[in-house]
This record gives C-alpha cells, structure tokens and sequence, in this order.
C-alpha cells in the first residue's frame, strides 16, 4: 500500500506526523480491493439500510436521509442514483464488513500495526462534486483511490492529534491555515493524513471512487486511564469525596493539592505497565473475529489429512501464545484454545508458515501428533488445507 516507502521510514517520518502522498502511474494497483462494479453490486442487491450506505453533500444543506430511503430504513436505489446523479457523494460505511477483500485488507494492517482499521468508501460524480467541507478527520486515514480522479487540498493543523471525541465541528472556529499540498489523486495513488490535518477534496471532469482505511489508535491516555482506574479499585483513598466546600471561592486548596500530588504518585508506582498493555492487547485480540471462507470444506476435508498434505496458515491472524508448566493457552478469535506444552515449537511453526507439508512442521511431535494437531488448527479456522 505504502510502496516504494519503506515501512520504517513511514513510521518515523510520516505517522501522526505530515501527510504523505504517493503517486504511482499504476491504475490497476488498488483493483483487487474495490472496483466501480462491486461498489454497485453492493448497493443494487445486498439489501441495505441506512447508516449502512448514506449520502451527503457539501454544496447542499437540504440533503436528508428520507430522500433516498424507504420509511423502514431501507435503501431506495433509484432514488439514491438520482441524488448521486444531482452531486451527492455516496458513502458505504464498513464495508469491509460486506466485502472480503477490504476485511482482509483491514486484518493485515491489524497485524502489522496492532491498531483497529475500518474502511469507508467515498462514490463522487463528476462535475466539481463535494462531500465535505474543508475539515479534519480524528484518526488518521489512508486514502486509496480506485477509480477516477479527485483534486486535493491539505491545509493547517488547527488540532494536533485529536482525541476521537474531538471531531471536527465548524461552530468551533478552527483555522484552516494555508494550502500546503495541492494535488490530483489518480487511480491507484495513496494519500496518507495524520488525524487533525485539514483537507478538502472534489471531483472535475468524471466520477471518483476511493477507499477511506481509518486507523484507530488507543493512546497513551487511554492506557493512563485504565491505570488510574485499576489502582483506584484496589486503593480506597482514590475513592474517597473531594473536599468538602471545595466549590467555594475562599477554599483552601493547599491541602486537596497535596492530596491530589500523593495520589498521582501512587499511581506511578502501582499501575503495572505489563497488566496494562496485556489488557490492551487482549481487547484487540478478543474483538477480531475470523474470515473463515471456505471453512465448511476444510472442516469436511480435515478427515482427508496425511503427512503428505500441504497446508497453512490461515493469513494475517492476531493471535497470542502463553506457556505453562503443562499447558499452552492459544488466544485467538476472541477464544481460547488450550494444548499441551510440549506442542509449542509445532504450534507456532504451523501458524506463522504460508505453506508446508504436515510432515516439514518443526518440534518434537512425531507424525501422528502433527495430524492431531493440524486437524486441530483447521477446525479452528487457523490452518487451510491447500492439496
């Protein structure tokens, strides 16, 4: 996605940083993904309702949901066409709840970066077409254009690195700031923006398609929080009124400050950064569910296997491996898988190798222990059968 930028450059140069902007001369680079054709299959036949698929527009205030929507939600294509025909944008939220390839697309940045993705797609006709006003996003976002072209501007950074609760909202009188990129982006160009960023975007001769991957980050206030929430429920004193009378004008606050300094410090020596990150990562884990097509086949085919068999990985899993004295706890899927110890060698060669023969699995199971263990896997969803 971030080709030819090397994955270390972008996140010391570019994350939450600067914007960064790839132009590829490359079409076809994001056709895998999304194409116009599924964007209409989606809308024409799935059956959706609205937030699932909305439209908006930047040039017209009088937009609203009932004209493109039955009473019961439901969308009306027809009329959403008509009001894509007349400027609006169209916006399918999550989709990669809907189309495999974008949810796998989310799953490996996942991996890659432990942070949660979404994807939201933007259809704009042609004709100086707007969504959004000039604005700024509270998470940063990875702008692959698909189809047609859009004209970019990048402003100021009124908000450096937004909480997500500080969405962008006119009434708060944000400066724009002057242009500091101005651009087309073209089929197959990647646009990076670090939450905060002002942008704007519009379309000229034709309709433009591209995919919005939003990245949403826990930061290090969240984890602070979880801290000072997990010591206050083991300390009576974080748990104790304020002052009485603190309201007051003539309040002593000399003391309530010291209390306050005491309590900060007691939780700088008692919140455990390791149970915290744990936590962290455990909720990430927990909430990815599995992308399991073709599973009903492999759980059939299980019954098939031999030492012969090729087999792997299912690709991008998040998952984690703890090791007891007798056991291993497999945490994957929101689940948690126990097998014995001595299996760890063979569990993770099996779960981080694209492709091999039962028989070429790492570790100390022989033959039979390797079959019990990969039928295992592929019940799971964590290992596909290739043969």
């Amino acid at each position: 996605m971030i080709e030819p930028t090397s994955v270390e450059t972008f996140l010391e140069e570019y994350f939450e940083k600067q914007p960064l902007l790839l132009k590829r001369n490359s079409p076809e680079h994001f056709r895998d993904l999304l194409t116009l054709e599924v964007v209409d299959r989606v809308i024409t036949t799935m059956q959706l309702e609205y937030p699932q698929i909305e439209a908006t527009s930047a040039r017209r205030d009088d937009l609203r949901t009932e004209d493109y929507t039955y009473p019961s939600g439901l969308i009306d294509v027809v009329r959403l066409y008509k009001e894509f025909e007349d400027g609006a944008t169209i916006i399918l939220p999550q989709l990669h709840n809907h189309v495999p390839s974008l949810a796998h697309l989310c799953r490996s940045m996942e991996r890659e970066l432990s942070y949660r993705f979404q994807t939201n797609i933007y259809m704009t006709p042609g004709g100086e077409s707007q969504g959004f006003r000039t604005h700024y996003d509270n998470h940063d976002v990875f702008v692959l254009q698909v189809a047609g072209v859009k004209q970019w501007k990048v402003y100021g950074t009124p908000v450096e690195l937004p909480y997500r609760g500080q969405g962008f909202d006119p009434a708060d009188g944000h400066e724009v700031g002057d242009v500091s990129m101005e651009f087309e982006l073209e089929p197959g160009d990647m646009l990076y923006i670090p939450r905060g960023v002002m942008h704007d975007a519009y379309t000229t001769d034709g309709l433009s398609l591209h995919i919005t991957l939003g990245v949403l980050t826990p930061s290090w206030t969240d984890l602070l929080v979880e801290g000072i929430a997990r010591v206050g429920l083991a300390d009576p004193e974080f748990r104790r009124s304020l002052p009485p009378g603190f309201a007051h004008e003539g309040f002593d606050r000399a003391r309530a400050r010291e209390i306050f300094v005491g309590l900060m410090k007691k939780v700088a020596q008692s919140a455990d950064f390791d149970v915290l990150l744990d936590h962290f990562a455990e909720d990430l884990l927990s909430t990815r569910h599995p992308l399991l097509e073709g599973q009903m086949i492999q759980v059939a085919r299980s019954h098939e296997l031999s030492v012969d068999s090729r087999v792997g990985c299912r690709p991008d899993l998040l998952y984690r491996v703890r090791v007891g004295e007798e056991t291993l706890a497999l945490t994957v899927y929101g689940n948690e898988i126990s097998l014995p110890a001595h299996a760890e060698q063979a569990l993770r060669f099996a779960l981080d190798t694209a492709e091999y023969r039962v028989a070429e699995i790492a570790g100390d199971l022989d033959d039979a222990g390797k079959l019990v263990l990969v039928r295992r896997l592929v019940r799971e969803g964590l290992v596909e059968i290739f043969d």
